[in-house]
């Protein structure tokens, strides 16, 4: 048997809710919209457009309580709620109607953005995951397992920073379902389990602070709760080209 040319780093793992397990975590998608925001509406609703995703690190899944640190190299550091989907089955070429097999459970996640990096990029036509994939960018509550809670299809999600409240909607606004989002993605690579899938934000995204207390929910599902610590300090500068 070969041996590691150093000893890897442990699994990326969240909790269970209410239970001593944990739910190990393989990768991690986000969806892009998936609720209309009002620029979207401006002439009437339009046509759904095909579902997109992009990825963030396995490891930047975490626990959302406590501290989150502000990342570097950004002005606008964002949070946005969102449902998170909790994959607990490999699969592959799902149809809508069989989709909701493969969910272990749901869990409320932060997608939370470097969003002046993101605008910088969309302008010029580069990926996003300067903006998405960083050190802790996906906290989320605790996964509460489908056995429980079943496959919730409406219910009020919301986010508020310092008490006041910045998005609000509703699981059954969503633009694309749980099962579509599944059966999508599933043509597109072979999901397996233990992918986490956050299923987009409605409007109301806005930039918090050092200090800040950012607090959202998913009715029925869980709820988060962390303070934006100061950015860690730097000794050198980043190099500039």
């Amino acid at each position: 048997m070969s041996e590691w040319v150093f000893a890897p780093q442990p699994p990326t793992s969240v909790a269970v809710a209410g239970q001593g397990q944990r739910f190990p975590v393989a990768r991690v998608f986000c969806l892009g919209r998936n609720y209309w925001w009002p620029d979207a509406l401006a002439g009437g609703r339009p046509e759904r457009e095909a579902p997109f995703f992009f990825m963030k690190p396995a490891a930047a899944a975490i626990a959302a309580d406590g501290e989150l640190e502000y990342p570097p190299l950004t002005a606008e550091f964002c949070p946005e709620i969102e449902l998170v989907i909790a994959v607990g089955k490999d699969a592959v070429n799902l149809t809508v109607e069989s989709a909701l097999d493969v969910v272990w459970g749901y869990a409320a996640g932060l997608d939370m953005t470097r969003r002046d990096l993101q605008m910088a990029a969309k302008e010029i036509g580069r990926p996003w995951e300067g903006a998405k994939a960083f050190d802790a960018s996906a906290p989320l509550s605790p996964i509460v397992p489908v056995s429980r809670i079943g496959h919730p299809n409406s219910g009020a999600l919301w986010l508020t920073v310092n008490g006041v409240e910045r998005q609000r909607s509703d699981l059954a606004c969503q633009i694309w379902s749980v099962a579509e989002l599944l059966s999508h993605i599933s043509h597109s690579l072979h999901l397996k389990a233990g992918d986490l899938i956050f299923t987009g934000t409605p409007a109301g995204v806005e930039g918090v602070q050092p200090g800040d207390r950012v607090s959202a929910g998913i009715e029925g599902i869980g709820e988060v709760s962390v303070r934006i610590a100061p950015a860690a300090k730097v000794t050198t500068q980043p190099p500039r080209y």
